[in-house]
Order: C-alpha cells, then sequence, then structure tokens
C-alpha cells in the first residue's frame, strides 16, 4: 500500500498491486486493473519510487 495525494490534498491509501499504468498528461493519472483511474499531485517518478519502496519491504522479509 502507497500514501498518495489527490489534487485536493486529500490522501488516500492505494494498493500497489492494482497499479497497471502510471501517466503524466501533464497531471499523473494512475489506472489500476479495475480500470478506475486517480489522478494526484506525485510525479510518475515518485509513484514508482514508492511502489518500489513498498515492494522492497515486503521481499526484504524474505532474505
Amino acid at each position: 500500500m502507497i500514501t498518495l495525494t489527490k489534487l485536493n490534498d486529500t490522501q488516500f491509501v492505494l494498493n500497489a498491486e492494482l497499479i497497471k499504468t502510471v501517466e503524466e498528461t501533464p497531471d499523473t493519472v494512475i489506472t489500476i486493473t479495475t480500470g478506475n483511474k486517480y489522478i494526484v499531485k506525485e510525479k510518475a517518478d515518485e509513484v514508482v519510487d514508492k511502489v518500489i519502496q513498498y515492494k522492497k519491504s515486503i521481499f526484504s522479509k524474505f532474505m
């Protein structure tokens, strides 16, 4: 799960496993596997970094 910020400054938590695409158009639009789309303040690179950190925290438990 990663914490993101909507355009109205409301934070929400998104299941990173459901992310299908992240695009900057110029707003960052995240599409998840259900087809729902979320527009967030974070840049695409920031979203990717958050997902990587999330994955590292999970997989580090198995090493």
